[in-house]
Formats: C-alpha cells, structure tokens, sequence
C-alpha cells in the first residue's frame, strides 16, 4: 500500500504557508514541523487539531535550526548537537499530540537536514539516535544512508518519492529554497511510474532507481492542493 504524505504546520505567528486545510483531506500522514524551520506552538497545535479530525497520522518533520532559511541551508553541526536539537523538536511535537491522544507516527528529517542525512554518516547516526528515544519509523530515500544507516540501526525505514521535486542524475533531490508550481497531471505520471518501475526520470535525462512506499507532496508548494488531488486519483489502485 501507497501513502501520500505531506510536509505542513510551516505557518509561524500570524504569517500561514500552504493550505492546510486544503490539503488534509487528501493525505494520508502529515509531516509537522517543529518550530525550527517553520510552526510555532500555536500552529502545532492547530496542525496536530486539524490531522486528527481527519483521522491523518502525524510525525515530526524536524530541521537545522534555521528559521530564517526555512531550513534549506545546509549547517555544520556535530552529532550530538544535532542529536539534541532533534530530540527538543520532536519532544515539543509529541507533547502536543499526546494532549489530542494522537500517537506519533514516525520521523521524517527536513529540508537541508534530510540532505545531509543522505551522504553523511554523522547526520544519519544522530537522525537514528534521536529516532531510539521515540522508536517510531523513519521517512527517507533509497540509494542513500537513509536506507543503509536506519534500518543498521533497527529502524523501520519509509521509502518516499516526491511528486514536487526534481531528481539529479545521481536519484538525489534538488532541494530549492522556494518551490515552483508543479504540472499536476506531469506529478501524477511519474508517481504511477515510480510506484510500477520503481524509475524517475532525472533532470539530466537519465532513469534513476526510486521507491515509493511513501510519495510526499509539499504544501509550500503553490498548487499544493491540485498536485495532491491529481497524485491521490491517479494512485488510487496501489493505495
């Protein structure tokens, strides 16, 4: 079975990103941010308020902290630093879902730190020492030490594909600071595809190697809403 998950809560103070409640409908898993690269307490709440009515599994969508950079700016931080700031943010999340009786789902890096997972090991390692206080699985891609490092450290590991970004030749993203609207029909093809060749094609032209257990479309994403309605119809017979 396919899911369909989606980064959200990115709202801060009285500045909102995305159409949540455009989107809540259509997902089945919503990634919460945690405060450090968008949300605050109020948006948590109301994010983890919203998931629940709509029966949506919720999981911690933590980041560097970069607030400023909305999380897309790669850091050097070491790895029990990091450690830390990821137990800070999930724990604040958690909070939060225990007092709607909501249980967390699972952990999905954000941003620039869901980058640096994928190639470094010191990142990947403190992304599975924060994941061993809340043992929930982890989201993250395959060909990469998301897929090596997490389950070595006796993790479950979600692999996803994004309907919204683009894929190099290598079958790494190409993590943007603001993302551009996406093709909703264009979004759907190539999720069916992943899901049935486990192949996307990379900006350069090339086939690259996917999974899509899990296929993520981001709510920052200008026709956030439309992109979901088109990947949830066209994915329907595998979900």
């Amino acid at each position: 079975m396919v899911i369909i998950n989606c980064d959200m809560g990115e709202g801060f103070g009285l500045y909102r990103i995305g159409d949540d409640e455009g989107l809540m409908p259509l997902i089945d898993v919503a990634n919460v941010a945690c405060g450090f690269h968008a949300s605050d307490f109020n948006h948590m709440r109301r994010t983890v308020q919203l998931a629940k009515r709509h029966g949506v599994k919720v999981g911690a969508h933590p980041s560097l902290p970069d607030l400023q950079g909305f999380g897309r700016r790669e850091m050097k931080i070491g790895r029990e630093e990091l450690t830390n700031c990821l137990i800070y943010q999930i724990g604040a999340l958690k909070g939060f879902l225990e007092a709607e009786g909501v249980p967390l789902n699972h952990i999905k890096p954000h941003g620039s730190l869901y980058g640096m997972a994928a190639r470094l090991e010191d990142i990947a390692h403190a992304v599975a020492d924060a994941a061993d206080i809340f043992k929930v699985p982890l989201f993250g891609m395959i060909g990469t030490l998301h897929e090596t490092v997490y389950p070595a450290r006796g993790h479950t590991f979600m692999a996803e594909f994004y309907a919204d970004l683009d894929y190099n030749d290598d079958g790494g993203l190409i993590i943007t600071r603001e993302h551009a609207a996406t093709d909703p029909v264009h979004a759907a093809a190539v999720c069916v595809r992943a899901i049935t060749d486990g192949k996307t094609a990379s900006v350069g032209g090339r086939d690259v190697a996917v999974r899509a257990d899990a296929i993520c479309v981001h709510s920052d994403t200008p026709n956030a809403v439309a992109v979901a309605q088109a990947v949830r119809a066209a994915i329907a017979p595998y979900r």
